[in-house]
């Protein structure tokens, strides 16, 4: 069974931080790449942080340098550390995954293609 779960979600205030987690089962886990997207009510789905299986990773001019993606091949869980936070940040963010490295290298940006998704966790930032 393919599943990815993520956790780690919440209310925070602008400046803080939250750790996303994504715990995949095997299937999911074994795959090209592994990425983190948002969704903001009345936005497009935004692709955050990708992580292939050589460890190349990818962010948007948006979250670079506040945003970290990384695994844990032991657990099989993938993580989003996210810092400074802000407002603009609020959305539900999902985590994916595709064995295809031609989706993991032209599909990032709205993450159409990917084959695996999680339900979402959300990510709300007060000012």
């Amino acid at each position: 069974q393919v599943q990815l779960v993520e956790s780690g979600g919440g209310s925070v205030q602008a400046e803080e931080s939250l750790r996303l987690s994504c715990a995949a089962s095997p299937y999911a886990w074994g795959t090209y790449c592994m990425g983190w997207f948002r969704q903001a009510p009345g936005k497009p789905r935004e692709g955050i942080a990708l992580i292939d299986l050589h460890n190349s990773t990818r962010y948007p001019d948006s979250v670079k340098g506040r945003f970290t993606i990384s695994k844990d091949n032991a657990k099989s869980i993938l993580y989003l550390q996210m810092n400074r936070l802000t407002p603009e940040d609020t959305a539900m963010y999902y985590c994916a995954s595709d064995a295809r490295e031609y989706v993991c290298r032209d599909s990032f940006d709205r993450g159409d293609g990917f084959r695996f998704w999680g339900q979402g966790t959300q990510v709300t930032v007060s000012s």
